[in-house]
């Protein structure tokens, strides 16, 4: 963020037609995320062979968002530094609500509800003192300069998301038809949910 403010100030004053914004996100969550030593890949890969996920960190709370989330606000940040220069140079957080604190354990256990005999068990992370036990974003100024906040809560986040991983397992070849759907349904929900319109 400093690099890309010192970018700014350096060769992008107010005023030039060029207009950069910069955007953090939380934890970020969504169908087609392989990545290892992340929970939910995790957690999909040993379900799909029946067998039990490991956590480490069962009690670490991170603000979980789903993909298209943050993807809105990018969108959304684009769009009003679009119409005005009043927002160059300037960093957003987009997150969940401050409010909606949920655990790995509570993660899990919601997405238990949409995967048959989903198990787990938990081994002790030799270096989890390295790793924050509770992470929170602060929103608010996207939401009072963007005008932006979370569309889906964290029960809907989770059952997009392992309602992806469960398509891809089952129905792989409609796989891009089912994406697309996912995120028509997001633009209907935003759209309705906080007026804000990005398409």
């Amino acid at each position: 963020e400093f690099a890309i403010q010192s970018y700014v100030e350096s060769f992008y004053k107010k005023g030039d037609k060029i207009r950069i914004g910069v955007g953090r996100a939380g934890n970020v969550i969504g169908g087609g995320d392989w990545a290892p030593n992340r929970i939910i890949p995790d957690c999909i890969r040993s379900w799909s062979k029946n067998q039990s996920a490991i956590l480490r960190n069962p009690n670490s709370t991170r603000p979980w968002q789903h993909v298209l989330e943050p993807l809105s606000g990018y969108l959304t940040l684009a769009k009003s530094l679009n119409k005005s220069n009043e927002l160059h140079g300037e960093a957003f957080n987009f997150g969940p609500n401050s409010n909606n604190e949920f655990s790995v354990k509570d993660l899990v256990y919601e997405m238990q509800k949409h995967w048959n005999n989903a198990k787990w068990i938990y081994k002790k992370n030799k270096n989890s003192n390295s790793e924050a036990g509770l992470l929170k974003l602060n929103c608010d100024k996207a939401l009072s300069l963007l005008k932006w906040k979370a569309n889906w809560n964290f029960e809907k986040t989770i059952y997009e998301t392992i309602s992806w991983y469960d398509y891809y397992l089952n129905n792989r070849d409609n796989l891009h038809d089912f994406s697309l759907s996912q995120i028509e349904n997001y633009l209907v929900d935003l759209k309705k949910n906080t007026q804000n319109d990005i398409s």
